[in-house]
């Protein structure tokens, strides 16, 4: 990863981007693939993407989200303080004694959520409970409802919390926003490599940077309608179970520094799975392996069944502490994905279509 490389993946970590509310990270991401790009354009919800010119008209799409989850402000109480309600999964448990950022008509506006001392808290037993999300409460420094709204803030502005990328030894990164704002970091490495190859890609590369995913993928499913893609790989983020108290059995084995991982199974068309799995095998990529039993969680469960069908594959990141502040991913992760991507896009020819066919001899 170069300097170049480094400053844009933490740019986009440190632009708040709340679902339903992306646009500042989208410009970010836009301004960094604009000058290898034949077109950047978005819809009118946000969703943004970038096209590399194929020798064909086929089209291969790669897709990930741009959104990161947060809160949003839904009461202003008479002594000014801030009473939250949830976008997308963030948890609340971890919510208490953090620092936010709520982004409100002037600005952002830096503000806390409340914890009160374990002095007070504690009942007659020693014991506790996780809060629910109803019951974190925010200062910002206000004592009565005039004085938030002076600063811009009113119900229904988003936040974030204010934790940005942090560097750990052994090539590991630590931010919030790494799900999945690492994706979109990924797809435009991957747009970049391919625009600056000598020979034009056999299908057109349109990656895509959808909006609310974390609410229901929404703004993949409008993207992919229009855009039309003849096969698709989604670049999501998984759990990396190689942490205490994870049970294996139950949830995979996924390592951090292990590689991307391929997941077999609904959404995954068996034909591009295979090829992803030649792709790796030729370059020498370690990749892993998951298993969707009804759904992959992801975009990709929104995209393959748009019109006739898009062959779809996901390739997924392994992050540990997913929707917390302190997403952890590997370095080489990133760059082998960046490979896989890359390589899977500029071995097309024209001719592939990743039909299944009623003669044997098709199945992955």
């Amino acid at each position: 990863m170069t300097k170049s490389d480094l400053t844009f993946l933490k740019s986009l970590l440190e632009t708040p981007s709340p679902t339903g509310f992306e646009m500042p990270g989208q410009r970010v991401w836009a301004e960094r693939v604009r000058p290898h790009a034949a077109a950047v354009e978005c819809d009118a919800y946000g969703s943004t993407w970038a096209v590399v010119e194929g020798r064909t008209d086929r089209v291969v799409m790669l897709e990930a989200h741009a959104d990161e989850i947060g809160y949003m402000v839904k009461h202003i109480d008479e002594n000014g303080f801030l009473w939250l309600d949830r976008v997308g999964g963030s948890d609340a448990a971890t919510g208490r004694g953090r620092r936010l950022q709520i982004l409100g008509d002037k600005g952002v506006v830096k503000g806390v959520i409340g914890n009160t001392a374990i002095h007070l808290r504690r009942d007659a037993s020693g014991s506790e409970k996780v809060p629910e999300v109803h019951e974190l409460w925010v200062d910002v420094g206000a004592s009565e409802p005039d004085e938030v709204a002076k600063l811009g803030i009113r119900v229904g502005h988003p936040a974030v919390y204010q934790d940005g990328p942090m560097e750990m030894a052994n090539k590991r990164i630590v931010s919030r926003a790494l799900d999945n704002r690492i994706g979109g970091y990924i797809i435009a490495e991957v747009l970049q490599r391919v625009a600056g190859a000598k020979r034009k890609p056999a299908f057109t590369l349109v990656c895509l940077n959808a909006v609310q995913e974390e609410v229901g993928g929404h703004g993949a499913v409008m993207a992919t309608y229009r855009l039309k893609p003849d096969v698709c790989l989604c670049l999501d983020v998984t759990h990396a179970t190689d942490t205490p108290g994870i049970e294996a059995a139950k949830f995979g084995k996924v390592k951090l520094g292990g590689g991307p991982t391929l997941t077999h199974g609904t959404a995954n068309h068996p034909l591009v799975v295979r090829r992803l799995m030649d792709v790796a095998e030729k370059a020498e990529l370690p990749v892993q392996h998951e298993s969707s039993s009804r759904f992959t969680g992801t975009d990709t469960d929104k995209i393959f069944p748009v019109r006739k069908g898009v062959p779809s594959a996901l390739v997924s990141l392994p992050l540990r502490c997913m929707h917390s502040v302190v997403e952890t991913a590997h370095l080489d992760d990133i760059e082998r994905t960046i490979d896989l991507l890359a390589g899977f896009v500029s071995g097309l020819d024209a001719g592939d279509d990743f039909h299944q066919r009623l003669e044997t001899g098709g199945e992955a």
